[in-house]
């Protein structure tokens, strides 16, 4: 079966080519001996905010602490509410609990996964600090109606773009649109660092300032501290690593939605799309699909089926924000998720990196095509 296994990610398969520039600039960073922040992470921090169109971008030890720095950085704590989909990984409503504020979770849009927008809209109250609409799985949220709201509320828009480097809506990349994008490099991300690593854009001056001072726990000059922050910088070595994958980005990015534009066209020829729904890609949306995720009520099934015959999967998100066991307190838990639940329920992510090949991919459908049709047969004999 080995020789047959298609995993649900290679990153073998994305290190071998550029394994050379990976070596020579991680040397780079030991000769220097410069370890943490410094001239690596500078350069980095000025090619990324180029490629964004961002007129800062701040980097950072994790996504997850770029959530958080955000938060703290628009002086969000005790007393506030943060609006937030109901679906997604659990940094997203961590973070807000972390600095004291309550999240508040709102069911997702059954199509995209993203935020329901009319959701948001009568989620807010009095105490609504932020909205962090997630660009899911890659796929851009609806960001229009939540700018629009966000403004005439004066609220700040906080995008959590962890998965969605390089996507864009209605031609703007994503992260850039409200008051700070959040970004991850974690490896398994489209631009994957070799460990925890992460970006917090923006393009106000003043939120710029505030997130460096409190990414160095408050601290300018060395050793007085204006406020308490926290560790949240980015090591050179990481920074390193980034500055080679990114000059293949854009490449990386075609070559999954080559693959994702195949995987359609593969479904649609094994008359598979009335049994198993596939990812959207609404109008005025660029996805860059850090996940390939599709929906079948056999989910379960399918996923053991897959993983006997070689194939890696994996399912994002089992349980929805409103019953993690961390959150039963909030009034939040009493509330109905339908879209929520029946994502986490039937919602199951595929292989579908950049070096995936064609024939790995006519594996990957012929096997859910052989799964279907043999619950197809073992229905019609009962």
């Amino acid at each position: 079966m080995s020789e047959t296994r298609v995993p649900l990610l290679d990153l073998n398969a994305q290190y071998g080519p550029i394994r050379d520039e990976i070596l020579s600039a991680m040397t780079r960073v030991a000769d220097s001996q410069r370890f943490i922040m410094g001239p690596e992470v500078d350069a980095l921090e000025a090619e990324l905010a180029r490629l964004l169109g961002a007129r800062h971008a701040v980097a950072v030890s994790s996504g997850t602490d770029a959530l958080l720095l955000a938060l703290m950085s628009l002086g969000v704590g005790p007393g506030d509410e943060v609006v937030t989909s109901d679906y997604s990984f659990f940094a997203t409503a961590g973070a807000v609990v972390r600095v004291g504020a309550t999240p508040v979770f709102v069911d997702i849009d059954p199509e995209t996964f993203n935020v329901d927008t009319a959701a948001v809209s009568r989620a807010v109250t009095a105490r609504t600090r932020a909205i962090i609409p997630v660009h899911l799985f890659g796929l851009p949220a609806d960001l229009d109606p939540l700018i629009d709201l966000a403004a005439s509320l004066k609220i700040p828009l906080i995008e959590d773009a962890a998965q969605a480097i390089g996507a864009t809506y209605r031609g703007k990349v994503v992260g850039t649109l409200g008051a700070i994008g959040c970004f991850s490099f974690f490896p398994s991300k489209n631009l994957g660092a070799f460990g925890d690593a992460g970006l917090l854009t923006t393009n106000d001056d003043e939120l710029e300032q505030r997130a460096r001072l409190l990414r160095t726990h408050g601290m300018k000059p060395r050793y007085v501290h204006h406020v308490v922050g926290g560790n949240f910088r980015m090591d050179a070595l990481q920074a390193a690593v980034l500055r080679v994958k990114l000059r293949y980005l854009d490449g990386w990015t075609e070559g999954r939605r080559s693959n994702a534009a195949r995987y359609v066209e593969m479904f649609r020829r094994a008359g598979l799309t009335d049994r198993v729904r596939l990812p959207v890609e609404p109008s005025g949306t660029r996805h860059i699909y850090n996940q390939f995720v599709i929906r079948t009520p056999e989910r379960d099934d399918l996923r053991r089926y897959l993983d006997g015959r070689g194939i890696g999967t994996e399912i994002y998100y089992p349980v929805p924000f409103h019953r993690q066991p961390c959150f039963a307190g909030l009034s939040a838990a009493a509330r109905s998720y339908p879209h929520s639940d029946a994502a986490a329920s039937t919602s199951l992510a595929i292989p579908i990196y950049a070096e995936l090949t064609a024939a790995q991919q006519s594996r990957v459908v012929e096997s859910i095509a052989e799964y279907v049709n043999r619950a197809s047969a073992a229905v019609a004999r009962s």
